[in-house]
């Protein structure tokens, strides 16, 4: 199973992103799909994560009304669409498949992740 994320670049704040989270030789049939990401210096934090069989959504405070996860069952990916971002956003984004949770444990598949660079 490999998970690819996709999507990171660099935009000015306030500006929006979306990555994506594709998954190859494996359907995300029963699992959550969450994203994660890492600031230098800093650990490994929770973002989002959607429930796959029914799109139950979860999100960390500071995305919450900014940052809206989604699936596509045809294309077996998850998006996250990023909007109004700030500096603090700024991190390596992951994608990982697993049990619906904010603890990155629950997660066993991780994709390598994509830049995300907000400048002010």
């Amino acid at each position: 199973v490999q998970l690819q994320a996709s999507g990171g670049g660099v935009v000015e704040a306030g500006g929006s992103l979306r990555l994506s989270c594709a998954a190859s030789g494996r359907t995300f049939s029963n699992d959550a799909v969450g994203w994660f990401r890492q600031a230098p210096g800093k650990e490994r934090e929770f973002v989002a994560t959607i429930n796959w069989r029914d799109s139950i959504s979860y999100y960390r405070d500071s995305v919450k009304g900014r940052f809206t996860i989604s699936r596509d069952n045809a294309k077996n990916t998850v998006t996250l669409q990023m909007n109004s971002l700030k500096p603090e956003d700024t991190a390596v984004y992951y994608c990982a498949a697993g049990r619906y949770s904010s603890l990155q444990s629950s997660y066993y598949y991780w994709g390598k992740g994509t830049q995300v660079t907000v400048s002010s």
